[in-house]
């Protein structure tokens, strides 16, 4: 489970992005579109237009890590504003992560596989 710090600002890109784009790509997608620092060490999270994946890029210490968390079944309930970013706090990113709305709590049944031999 990702988790971030308290003291972590958490920006929400609402919308759309392109899940081609790593590291690169998002970092300038946070510089010039959310018109944000990516090298301040706070949390960008993108979501597809399926709602099926989410990335989150930040910059730690020496350089930029991104998480990437897929869903097998259901969709994230990502926000849907007329702003470009979303500044939530690390429990609500918990939250999304879980299935849950920003508004409501009821999150996805956790699947459990086994690899048949």
């Amino acid at each position: 489970m990702f988790a971030p710090a308290n003291s972590t600002q958490v920006y929400i890109a609402t919308g759309v992005t392109d899940m081609r784009k790593s590291i690169n790509g998002l970092s300038i997608l946070v510089a010039d579109q959310l018109e944000l620092d990516p090298l301040s060490g706070h949390l960008f999270a993108f979501c597809n237009r399926k709602r099926d994946i989410i990335k989150i890029l930040y910059w730690d210490r020496n350089g930029f890590c991104l998480w990437h968390k897929r869903l097998e079944q259901d969709r994230f309930l990502w926000p849907e504003t007329e702003e470009d970013v979303v500044n939530i706090h690390g429990h609500q990113l918990s939250w999304l992560l879980d299935g849950l709305s920003l508004n409501q709590c009821e999150a996805h049944q956790q699947l459990t596989y086994e690899i048949m031999v």
